[in-house]
């Protein structure tokens, strides 16, 4: 690994650390402003159009939570990919951590983490859907809001299946634009599209 090489890898380690505490972080501040937002919604507002405020919010800290780890995710592919993957590196070197993580991973049924919080989401935005329950005077209103909730949740359960394919599905494109960059000594379609702009 060259010089260059090398301090790609340490800058995208280090963006897969700082983009992963922020993740964390960022799950710990929704989840609170949520709670606080229904809270303040219940208690004040009698509307149930209220509870559509903290879904906002959860809906916005989900995405916010779900794109740094598709991005953490992704750059974690292309450092397998780029700096471990045989074919480019020394064949006497050990496999890197992602190569090692993945195939722990696809070994066996381990015990892991929802990197989404989707679990948490998911009863969040049933929780929020509670007080409207409880409170709505016309089915319609009941219906319409209930209506936004599950779409809240069809879209945490639809993400989470499509994170758990991210991994094998850009790594095999990774390596095939890799492969590519390697075998001519340039990136071709780096290139075309230089000259486009």
């Amino acid at each position: 690994m060259g010089p260059i090489d090398h301090a790609e890898f340490e800058a995208l380690r280090a963006t897969i650390r700082e983009r992963g505490t922020a993740r964390i972080v960022l799950f710990f501040v929704v989840i609170a402003v949520w709670a606080g937002l229904t809270v303040a919604t219940t208690a004040v507002i009698v509307l149930p159009v209220a509870a559509l405020l903290p879904l906002l919010v959860l809906a916005a800290g989900f995405e916010a939570t779900s794109s740094l780890h598709i991005g953490v995710e992704r750059i974690g592919r292309f450092i397998q990919a780029a700096h471990e993957d045989q074919p480019y590196d020394d064949p006497q070197r050990k496999p890197g951590w992602e190569t090692t993580a993945m195939r722990f991973g696809a070994r066996g049924r381990t015990i892991g983490a929802d990197a989404l919080f989707s679990v948490v989401y998911v009863l969040a935005g049933v929780a929020n859907f509670l007080p409207v329950a409880l409170t709505a005077q016309a089915r319609e209103e009941m219906v319409a809001i209930g209506a936004l909730h599950a779409l809240f949740v069809w879209r945490v359960l639809t993400l989470r299946r499509a994170v758990a394919m991210q991994r094998e599905q850009e790594l095999a494109l990774f390596r095939e634009i890799l492969r590519g960059r390697h075998r001519d000594g340039s990136n071709a379609e780096g290139e075309e599209s230089a000259q486009k702009i």
